[in-house]
């Protein structure tokens, strides 16, 4: 409870754009990790600028001239996770979801019928697997092998390696290319 349950508040947010522009400043990559199902939703929130926060983020997360990944490690719900995956890649854990809103709100609002929940994630394709094929996303971290859980150690340094080899490439491109690129990739949506 005392994180809201994931849900950060208007300063979380402020304080993850300061500290992406301090790596712009000294030439670092941004790696976000993402687990929210969303930007706390209280009036306190709102009249503490949340919507603007958010804004803010998109806003200058796409104008950043240093290579962004955002991975999203458990839940991205709603515009408070995609004000820290505007970036030039995100990925996504094996069992992980990344949706507008969540299944039960969809079901909600579709059907009157929040219980309707399965059924709408299916409507929606949130997994990992459908966003990846339908080119949401770009890269799915494996969370089990041939039907056996991987060690959270053995996750750890496949992220690593991916993460080195990405950041690599990403380096390679000027500030222009690099701004350029993630405009077009979010273009295409």
């Amino acid at each position: 409870m005392d994180r809201n349950f994931g849900q950060p508040n208007p300063e979380g947010y402020r304080k993850a754009l300061r500290l992406m522009k301090q790596a712009e400043k000294f030439n670092r990559p941004v790696i976000c990790f993402v687990n929210t199902p969303g930007a706390f939703c209280g009036v306190e929130a709102e009249e503490r600028g949340e919507g603007e926060a958010i804004a803010r983020n998109l806003m200058e997360m796409s104008d950043l001239s240093v290579p962004i990944i955002s991975i999203v490690t458990g839940e991205g719900g709603s515009g408070g996770a995609l004000a820290l995956a505007v970036a030039d890649e995100v990925w996504m854990m094996e069992y992980s979801i990344y949706a507008i809103l969540s299944p039960e709100g969809f079901a909600s609002i579709l059907w009157k019928d929040g219980k309707r929940a399965d059924e709408a994630a299916e409507l929606m394709k949130i997994t990992a697997a459908e966003l990846l094929e339908l080119d949401v996303i770009d890269r799915v971290i494996p969370e089990t092998l041939k039907g056996k859980k991987l060690s959270e150690d053995k996750i750890i340094r496949m992220m690593q390696k991916a993460l080195i080899e990405k950041l690599t490439e990403l380096a390679s491109y000027s500030k222009e290319e690099l701004i350029e690129k993630r405009y077009q990739r979010f273009r295409k949506f």
